[in-house]
């Protein structure tokens, strides 16, 4: 927090996007964010729920962009601007204006995001393979770590395809903490490897011996059994989870011990080895010991919120804790600061808190304030409650931030790249600032004086109006 211009536990109202560039750089550990998905839909909550009142539309065109933006990022970002010019010749602009509304935030969350930080982009199939390439353009392709697919239903019944019945997480930056997220085996594993039973509960049997021999004690024999015999040396666990479980709980001491054959003498006293029926010593690996395992990157353990949930508020899209608590301990550490921008109902914020990591968040909807209070208090009890803002933040680290509402950025997306003369689309830096009529014939500069031209168009145009050159066509 130390590089934060602003207080843990804020919630602003209003648009993300002057929060986000009112925010010190490098100041987030965590981004977490379930956006619109420009899914041609409107979303409502029922009257009647905690979260009544919530709406928003879900469908997206030019007029919900600001032009500025269209044209910054051509100029600016041409690699995510390619993305978006590709998705226009594909989809049309109804998906362009939804890339152009994303770009320009998440180029906002690459900034804010320290070197160490990751961020997790909820969608869909509507535009994931369009937001996974734009985010690979933002932050890198080196930084994209999984694109992890939560079920979020068991069944959809959609005619004609598949159901879908899969949401995805475009995670990108910072490695995970492995160990924070290990979940139990599932019964068909345990079941599948850990057959037999002992003095510990269930446990598996594994290999004592690697491939190839050595020479030293791996090779020697250890009651009549020599694994050079079979072009094997020892391999008798000192290092590892399994070995440090083992002295922990058996065998007090057991990793100081040098010699590899008083290892295997140790063990065979702890009833931690097993015999085959031709004599081959095998390790006794319990159960108790495995730590779980690491989640794959399909989600089918964590249930969405049904009807009859205790966490249902009514929110349109709202989505469990269980998923937010996962993805908070696998990418921070308590004490870490959660971004949500888009926070609706505030459930990263409350996964945060109850985590005991900081956070801030913001949305559009001076409901989501009230929600995240009623949701921590009820967790915790005693709640000041959050620090409700309406004013972005202001910069300490650069002092004022740099204006790139220039006319051309105005011009180039109230244009949508195309000349005003030949009605060709080109590059931004192709494009040329115009005079429709020019100042030698009492022109000003205003901005309604103002088309972009390319510069054929512009040379030939000349010292002429728009009128008189089309005329002299």
């Amino acid at each position: 927090m130390s590089n934060a211009n602003f207080k843990p536990e804020t919630i602003w109202t209003g648009d993300n996007l002057p929060v986000m560039r009112g925010m010190n750089s490098e100041c987030v550990d965590l981004i977490y964010l379930d956006p619109p998905f420009n899914s041609n839909r409107d979303y409502e909550a029922p009257i009647g729920s905690k979260a009544a009142g919530a709406a928003f539309k879900d469908t997206w065109t030019l007029s919900d962009v600001d032009v500025h933006e269209h044209g910054e990022l051509a100029d600016r970002h041409p690699a995510a601007y390619a993305v978006i010019e590709a998705a226009r010749l594909a989809h049309g602009k109804g998906m362009m204006s939804y890339l152009i509304m994303m770009a320009v935030r998440l180029l906002e969350m690459r900034r804010i995001l320290k070197p160490t930080g990751s961020i997790y982009l909820h969608c869909d199939d509507s535009a994931g393979h369009w937001l996974r390439t734009l985010m690979d353009a933002v932050f890198g392709r080196d930084a994209f770590r999984n694109e992890v697919v939560w079920q979020r239903t068991s069944n959809h019944n959609d005619a004609g395809r598949f159901g879908r019945t899969g949401d995805r997480l475009l995670f990108y930056g910072a490695d995970i903490d492995r160990d924070g997220v290990r979940v139990p085996l599932s019964d068909g594993n345990v079941k599948s490897k850990y057959r037999h039973k002992g003095e510990h509960g269930a446990y598996r049997r594994s290999d004592l011996t690697g491939a190839e021999t050595r020479t030293g004690e791996a090779g020697e024999a250890w009651r009549r059994w020599t694994p050079s015999d079979i072009g094997r040396h020892w391999a008798v666990p000192r290092t590892g989870s399994y070995a440090a479980w083992i002295e922990a709980n058996l065998i007090p001491g057991y990793r100081s011990e040098p010699s590899l054959l008083a290892r295997l003498d140790l063990l065979a006293e702890a009833d931690l080895i097993a015999f085959t029926a031709n004599g081959t010593p095998e390790l006794k690996r319990y159960l108790a010991a495995n730590p779980g395992q690491v989640p794959p990157d399909v989600w089918t353990d964590i249930a969405p919120v049904n009807s009859q949930a205790k966490e249902r508020i009514g929110y349109p899209t709202q989505k469990p804790l269980a998923l937010l608590e996962r993805i908070i301990k696998a990418s921070t550490k308590p004490g870490d600061l959660v971004f949500d921008p888009f926070c609706g109902c505030a459930t990263a914020l409350v996964a945060a808190d109850q985590l005991d990591r900081d956070w801030v968040g913001c949305d559009l909807s001076p409901l989501a304030v009230k929600l995240v209070d009623e949701r921590i208090k009820r967790e915790r009890g005693l709640w000041g409650g959050a620090n409700a803002l309406d004013e972005p933040p202001k910069r300490t680290d650069l002092g004022d931030l740099p204006n790139y509402r220039t006319h051309k950025h105005r011009l180039y997306g109230e244009q949508e790249g195309v000349c005003a003369g030949c009605g060709t689309h080109f590059p931004f830096k192709v494009m040329e600032v115009d005079h429709e009529l020019p100042r030698s014939r009492g022109g000003t500069d205003h901005p309604d004086n103002l088309q972009l031209l390319c510069s054929h168009c512009n040379r030939s145009k000349g010292g002429r109006t728009m009128a008189e050159w089309r005329a002299a066509g």
